[in-house]
């Protein structure tokens, strides 16, 4: 699902730093504002928003359907505003050098249910609430930003799963219900070996396509909160850092044992650019991917690192210890 935010309609009179709309995220929308000092109008939000204030302290103060807010705010004052609840105003003290405004679906505990828990979480709704911190929330808005200054490889994927980790922290701290502890017996124990074979064998046949974590859970037959985390369980490593790790070793294949142009292999590993890939593939090997292809040693190596199989035994032996 893609999430457009509300932006400019709502902050008309702070200015747009920073924006994840050319990246084609799915679920969540970013923006790093700078916002003066003033009121803001009335507005109601089509798009659930996360706001965290990065710089420059203020006093925030906002009313929404009779629940009136002051919040003396620093670095990390968290925000929260439910899609379709109407704001009748926020004032702003003194003028905030940035905030990160993150944006979820109208819905967003949507990606959480499974079809035995689906009437549970379309009851839900999350409160407004602000003035707050919350140490998993900063960090994945910290992760956001990161994303959003240097794109990575499967930086869509990581988004996404940030977006769902993000839904989980509201709908389990900040909403008015909670998922039946029962609903967690898939993700406490993994993925039995059948699933997790599945998953394995798409990505290994789709690596140079851009898939996502949604596409991944429908492959596993759960939702993609339920998969993230029994993905997690089974392998050790998140879908985002495990499809990493692939195209990593996918990559190194094709520098050391073809004559694909870097350019190409770039794309091919869904690097946004030359640039971006060098980086990522010196930051694991120490070498630069030119270096790498000149160097001899490097081929007879990745032969076996780069072996779809052996992988896909390897997690077979963890998941075995879950079944």
């Amino acid at each position: 699902m893609r999430v457009l935010g509300h932006g400019d309609d709502k902050y008309p009179t702070g200015r747009l730093l920073e924006s994840s709309a050319e990246r084609s995220w799915a679920g969540l929308l970013a923006e790093r504002r700078s916002h003066p000092a003033g009121e803001l109008p009335t507005f109601t939000p089509p798009y659930t928003e996360v706001a965290v204030l990065i710089c420059g302290p203020s006093i925030v103060t906002r009313q929404a359907e009779g629940i009136y807010q002051r919040t003396t705010a620093t670095r990390g004052t968290i925000w929260l505003c439910p899609a379709g609840l109407k704001e009748d105003f926020i004032h702003i003290s003194r003028g905030i050098a940035e905030v990160l405004h993150l944006y979820l679906p109208t819905n967003p505990f949507s990606v959480l249910a499974t079809a035995a828990e689906s009437s549970a979480v379309a009851g839900a709704q999350l409160r407004y609430f602000g003035g707050f911190r919350d140490p998993l929330i900063e960090q994945i808005a910290h992760t956001v930003l990161m994303e959003m200054h240097s794109e990575t490889s499967s930086g869509k994927m990581l988004v996404e799963s940030l977006a769902i980790s993000l839904s989980a922290a509201l709908f389990h701290g900040y909403s008015n219900a909670s998922l039946r502890s029962s609903a967690f017996a898939v993700s406490r124990k993994g993925l039995d070996r059948h699933r997790l074979q599945r998953v394995l064998d798409f990505v290994e046949a789709h690596i140079e396509d851009d898939f996502s974590v949604a596409r991944l859970a429908a492959t596993a037959h759960l939702s993609q909160f339920h998969f993230s985390r029994a993905f997690k369980v089974a392998t050790g490593k998140s879908p985002h850092q495990y499809v990493t790790e692939r195209r990593l070793s996918y990559a190194k294949a094709l520098v050391a044992q073809t004559d694909r142009a870097l350019a190409d292999i770039a794309l091919a590993c869904r690097f946004s650019s030359q640039g971006d890939f060098s980086r990522a593939f010196r930051r694991a090997t120490g070498l630069t991917p030119s270096q790498y292809r000149a160097n001899p040693g490097s081929v007879g190596s990745q032969r076996q690192a780069f072996s779809g199989a052996r992988t896909t035994y390897f997690l077979q032996q963890q998941v075995a210890r879950h079944t």
